[in-house]
């Protein structure tokens, strides 16, 4: 093949259905590798498999450049470069799984050995240090018969994406990591991101086993930093006068710390950050060093959720209805894993509090999700006017629209506990028995 390379992706999941869009939405053509019939269908119909806010509109718009098929050896032999993004579910060591990452090596290797030219495979699955060199690598081999840095390269390139902002984050990354089995295969990748990125982001290109190791690092230190603004917001509740948002805005000013997850609020949750950082931690305990930072960061994050369901608790009426605006890890995706709202509405529910919940996106996720019975409202309004306590969970911008006349009632007021500080206090105090989370309270009954 001549010309600009053809892209194959084994996986379309979460992110290997965006990575497919946005390097369509480059002009590269792009083959989707997976074993989902309804996946490949929809896919071959020009129709996103998966939500991604802006997915839709490349995939209808760049369908020309689109492809899927259940056939390893038609993907890779009709391409230059693969990336495999399948899951690397945690293990019962708190490590990660390979068992989705192998197959897929093994029949790339199949694949590699009917073919001439040299191909770059791509591993963007997240995975332990060693998992590359150790690996995945002789796996391709073996499977190949050809040796990699002269036959075929090898890269692991995670990429550093949130769900709802995946589009985005990938085609305007902070920085690209790279490691590398050979200068030929990294400099082969660096150029295609030079190609697709609509920024110039820098690039770090190193060792397989320190890009696994930077990846963690990433992700762990990000949590640190979460777990550190809410030890900040839990220290203003108490402290007369003090506000989370004003201590953080200042010491975000500072370039050695930056604003950017420092906001001060509930715990982190989502699919990456809670088992990143247990991965971080176990691979340090496996090695004989007692990373401490890293579990009692999840062992604070895990507080956090006993903290709020205290203040809850303090504040219930026997009677009672909880009302529990947002279930999603974050706004604008689907994807209640780990979400401080859904396990919020998950702890009410097992001390037989009622519960009734609401979010914008998560309704079917959560719906398989909650044990227990739970009332599922059809708006934020709705779940508003039937709970006694409105919990606002995630920041979704359609809470901040909510009218202040819904928080209001005859009789007792209704308790609205903001945990992101979305609404106006003093507008919201006029209707309602309004506490904010990061901020004192005089009248706190802890």
């Amino acid at each position: 093949m001549s010309g600009e390379p053809v892209i194959s992706i084994i996986g379309l999941g979460k992110l290997g259905a965006p990575m497919v869009a946005c390097f369509a939405s480059r002009g590269f053509r792009v083959i989707g590798i997976d074993r989902n019939p309804e996946i490949i269908d929809s896919v071959n119909s020009g129709e996103a498999p998966v939500f991604e806010p802006g997915m839709d509109s490349l995939f209808e718009k760049h369908r020309e450049f689109i492809s899927a098929t259940d056939d390893y050896q038609y993907g890779i032999l009709n391409s230059n470069i693969t990336f495999v993004v399948v899951p690397t579910p945690s293990d019962e060591r708190g490590g990660f799984s390979l068992e989705f990452v192998l197959p897929s090596c093994r029949e790339i290797g199949r694949a590699l050995k009917n073919k001439n030219d040299y191909h770059l495979v791509v591993l963007t699955s997240t995975v332990l240090p060693g998992a590359t060199e150790r690996q995945a690598k002789p796996l391709l081999e073996e499977s190949s018969g050809k040796s990699s840095g002269k036959d075929f390269g090898l890269c692991y390139g995670p990429e550093f994406i949130a769900l709802g902002s995946v589009i985005r984050d990938f085609l305007n990354p902070d920085f690209v990591l790279i490691g590398e089995s050979d200068p030929q295969a990294g400099a082969m990748l660096e150029s295609l991101y030079m190609d697709v990125c609509e920024n110039r982001p820098p690039v770090a290109r190193m060792s397989f086993a320190n890009a696994e190791l930077a990846k963690l690092a990433v992700n762990t230190f990000v949590t640190t930093k979460i777990t550190f603004a809410n030890t900040l917001a839990r220290i203003c509740e108490h402290l007369p006068g003090a506000s989370v948002d004003v201590v953080t805005q200042a010491i975000g000013l500072d370039k050695r710390i930056g604003g950017k997850y420092l906001k001060g609020a509930i715990g982190y949750g989502g699919p990456c950050f809670p088992r990143d950082n247990l991965a971080f931690s176990y691979l340090a305990e496996d090695m004989g060093i007692g990373m401490t930072l890293a579990s009692e960061t999840d062992r604070i994050n895990r507080e956090q959720l006993r903290y709020l369901f205290g203040i809850v608790k303090s504040r219930m009426q026997e009677g009672g209805v909880v009302g529990v605006l947002g279930l999603s890890y974050k706004p604008d995706t689907y994807v209640v894993e780990e979400s401080q709202g859904l396990l919020l509405a998950q702890m009410l529910v097992e001390e037989g509090y009622d519960v009734c919940v609401y979010d914008p996106m998560g309704m079917d996720e959560a719906r398989t999700t909650i044990k227990g019975a739970v009332s599922f409202a059809e708006s934020a309004d709705e779940c508003a006017g039937k709970s006694d306590i409105v919990v606002l969970a995630t920041p979704w911008d359609e809470f901040k629209q909510i009218p202040l006349e819904v928080f209001a009632r005859n009789g007792p007021k209704r308790v609205v506990i903001d945990c992101w500080r979305l609404l106006d206090a003093e507008m919201c105090n006029q209707v309602a028995d309004y506490e904010s989370l990061g901020v004192w309270h005089k009248e706190r009954k802890d």
